[in-house]
């Protein structure tokens, strides 16, 4: 026999270090939105002090709560494979719907959100029936839904924004806002605003639900490849069902705070949503290397978007710029998701 020196291990044993630009590259996927949104907040607090105070950080805190529980149904639907544009349409129709509920009919604010529910669960029962049912491809289910609710929430509001005192036949709407459900969008527990409440709720529950139960890992097992998760007994179109209805009931939340927050019906208050919601979720890939939908990668990248817009607001850069930052930011986690990922450039590519 020969011996092994000191030091030394047999040729089958040893393990070929990797390259120093793939180890940089895997750890920059990993770490690098959170070093980039790190030096992003410090840069800001350095410009402009105010932007690194305990007021500022709940308002930033507020301003992406609503998108980040929308952009979490997104991160559910995503995590079968699918993926539902329908999102901001069905905001816009809650918040048309809440409105209507206690204005137009004067009913009470426990009532505008039960409606406010069903609205949302309405559009995410229309996109269970094309996609599932009849098997009509995601993306183009739920853009047709999309435009659907949108014209939906036209027709029952006649194109108009609904708000206390409007004229209605000829008369005064007989209803209001009531304080209980303004409360949703404007007040506080514990100091803290009731929708980061509510985004800090979801949140903790999608991270549950699709990292630690069996459904969320049944959803991932679709995601990954729906016909072997069929012979492994999932039952995938009930599965891509609830992940539609969970989508839905998230927007529909997120519409009913937005609701409250204006105070007031205003056609289309949901239509921003579906970009912000769909580039936090996307973001949310390269947060830590997840690369897959994951509802921490999401709320951080609904942090990202907030603090990058709140930051420029402070700078005062333009108002029209916000859009194109939004879109930068979705094209740039798109490229981290997609191209700068370790192995799927080279699985895509073979």
């Amino acid at each position: 026999m020969t011996a092994i020196g000191k030091g030394t291990a047999p040729a089958a044993e040893r393990v070929p270090a990797r390259p120093l630009g793939e180890r940089a590259a895997r750890l920059g996927y990993r770490y690098g939105l959170v070093a980039v949104l790190a030096v992003m907040t410090v840069a800001f607090a350095a410009l402009r002090p105010a932007f690194g105070t305990w007021a500022n950080a709940l308002i930033v805190l507020q301003s992406v709560a609503i998108v980040a529980v929308v952009a979490l149904g997104v991160t559910v639907s995503m995590a079968t494979g699918g993926f539902d544009l329908s999102v901001g349409a069905n905001v816009s129709f809650v918040v048309m719907v809440t409105a209507l509920t206690m204005v137009r009919f004067n009913l009470t604010g426990g009532t505008a959100i039960l409606t406010g529910l069903l609205a949302g669960l309405l559009v995410a029962g229309a996109n269970v029936l094309l996609t599932v049912v009849c098997r009509v491809p995601d993306l183009v289910a739920t853009l047709g839904t999309m435009f659907l609710f949108q014209g939906l929430a036209l027709i029952i509001t006649s194109g108009e924004s609904v708000s206390a005192g409007m004229t209605v036949d000829g008369e005064p709407a007989p209803g209001r806002y009531t304080e209980g459900f303004l409360w949703l969008g404007s007040g506080t527990i514990a100091s803290v605003p009731v929708p980061v409440v509510v985004m800090l709720l979801f949140g903790a529950a999608v991270y549950v639900f699709l990292g630690h139960t069996r459904w969320g890992r049944a959803l991932y097992a679709i995601g990954g490849n729906a016909r072997a998760a069929r012979p492994a007994g999932i039952r995938v179109e009930r599965y891509r069902a609830l992940a539609y209805l969970i989508s839905g009931l998230c927007a529909a939340v997120g519409g009913i705070l937005l609701s409250a927050r204006l105070g007031r019906g205003d056609v289309g208050a949901g239509d921003p949503y579906l970009l912000q919601a769909v580039a936090a979720a996307l973001i949310g890939f390269a947060v830590l290397g997840a690369n897959r939908p994951n509802a921490l990668g999401t709320l951080v990248g609904a942090l990202f978007i907030g603090i990058m817009i709140n930051g420029l607001t402070m700078l005062n850069a333009p108002y029209y710029t916000q859009t194109f930052v939004q879109g930068a930011l979705l094209v740039g986690s798109l490229i981290m998701s997609y191209t700068l990922t370790p192995g799927r450039r080279e699985r895509h590519l073979t």
